[in-house]
C-alpha cells in the first residue's frame, strides 16, 4: 500500500463519518480514544513507567520514560485497533460496545484500521531493535498476546482467556524495564506477576455485569458460563495473591513507607470490596470493585514511581 493511498484511507473516514460531521475536531478525537482505547493505553503506559523505575533502582531519566512512552503507546494503540476490528461483529451484539466507532458507523470504511495498527506495532519495535531487542522483544510480545493470543485464539474459546490475555500488561511492565536497561530486575518481574494476576479480576468484575450480553454474543467469558457467586469467588482467587505480593514489595530496595500506606489502604478497600461481592454479588457489588481495582493500580503504581523517586 503507498503512503498516499495509505493518507487518503486515513482522511475519507473522517471527513467522512458522523463524528466528524457533527461533532468536529471533538468528535474525531473521541473517536481516536475509543478506537485505540487510550484510556487503557494509559494504564500501561503507568506499568512500564513503573517498570523503568524499579529497573533503574529510582529516576530513569527523561530519555527512558519518553522512549517507554512514545513506543509502548503507539505499539498499545495498535494492538487496541486491531482488537476492535477483528471483534467488531461480535461488539455489535453487546449494548457495552455497541457505539464503538466500528460498529456505530463513525468510521465509514474500516478498511485502513489494520493497516495503520500494523504499523504502529511495527514502526517502534523495528525502531528499537538495532539498540535494545530487549525492549522490542516485549513490545512485539505484549501486542501478540493482546491480538492473537487473546482476541483471535483465546476469547472465542475459553473459559479462562483473560487469565492469559493478562500477560500482555505483564509485557508492559517489562517493556518499561528493558527502556531502562535491566528488563529481569527482580523488582519488574513481581510486579509482572502482579499485573498478570490483577487483569483477569479487574476484568471478571466488569463481566460480572455484562454477562447476559456475554452469553447472547456467544463470548465464554467466565462470569457468563458460571454463577455471579462463582465468579466471586474467583475473583477473591487472584485478588489474594495479588495484594499479597503488592504489600511484600515493600521489601523491595527503594520502597518504604510511602509506598506501604497507601497500597496498604487501597488494598483493605479492594479486598472490603471482594468479600462483599461474595456474600451479595449484585451488579452494583462488581460496578464498585471494577472501580476499586482500577483505583488500586493506579496508586500502586503511583506510589512505587514517587518513592522511588524520591532520595530517602
Amino acid at each position: 500500500m503507498s503512503v498516499s493511498k495509505m493518507t487518503d484511507s486515513l482522511e475519507s473516514p473522517l471527513n467522512g463519518s458522523p463524528a466528524a460531521a457533527t461533532g468536529g475536531w471533538r468528535g474525531a478525537l473521541q473517536m481516536t480514544v475509543v478506537l485505540f482505547k487510550l484510556r487503557i493505553v494509559f494504564l500501561l503506559l503507568m506499568a512500564s513507567t513503573a517498570g523503568a523505575f524499579l529497573a533503574a533502582g529510582g529516576w530513569p531519566g527523561w530519555g527512558v520514560l519518553l522512549l517507554t512512552w512514545v513506543t509502548g503507546g503507539l505499539a498499545a494503540s495498535g494492538a487496541s485497533a486491531l482488537n476492535q476490528y477483528w471483534e467488531r461483529k461480535r461488539d455489535g451484539l453487546m449494548g457495552r460496545t455497541r457505539q464503538r466507532p466500528l460498529v456505530n458507523g463513525d468510521i465509514a470504511d474500516p478498511r485502513w484500521v489494520p493497516w495503520v495498527s500494523i504499523a504502529l506495532i511495527l514502526v517502534p519495535v523495528l525502531a528499537v531493535l538495532p539498540f535494545n531487542r530487549a525492549l522490542a522483544f516485549f513490545l512485539a510480545l505484549g501486542a501478540f498476546i493482546y491480538v492473537v493470543i487473546y482476541t483471535i485464539w483465546l476469547k472465542p474459546r475459553t473459559l479462562l482467556n483473560i487469565v492469559i490475555g493478562g500477560a500482555a500488561g505483564s509485557a508492559a511492565v517489562l517493556s518499561g524495564s528493558a527502556a531502562a536497561g535491566a528488563w529481569n530486575d527482580t523488582g519488574a518481574l513481581v510486579l509482572a506477576v502482579i499485573l498478570f494476576l490483577w487483569t483477569p479480576f479487574h476484568f471478571w468484575s466488569l463481566a460480572i455485569l455484562y454477562r447476559d450480553e456475554y452469553r447472547r454474543a456467544g463470548v465464554p467469558m467466565l462470569p457468563a458460563r458460571t454463577t455471579p457467586q462463582n465468579a466471586a469467588w474467583w475473583i477473591m482467587a487472584h485478588t489474594l495473591p495479588t495484594v499479597i505480593l503488592s504489600l511484600l514489595m515493600v521489601m523491595l530496595p527503594g520502597l518504604g513507607w510511602l509506598y506501604f500506606l497507601p497500597v496498604l489502604a487501597v488494598t483493605v478497600e479492594l479486598f472490603y470490596r471482594n468479600v462483599q461481592l461474595i456474600r451479595d454479588p449484585a451488579p452494583q457489588n462488581a460496578r464498585k470493585l471494577f472501580m476499586s481495582s482500577n483505583y488500586y493500580l493506579l496508586v500502586l503504581l503511583l506510589a512505587i514511581c514517587v518513592d522511588m523517586a524520591l532520595p530517602w
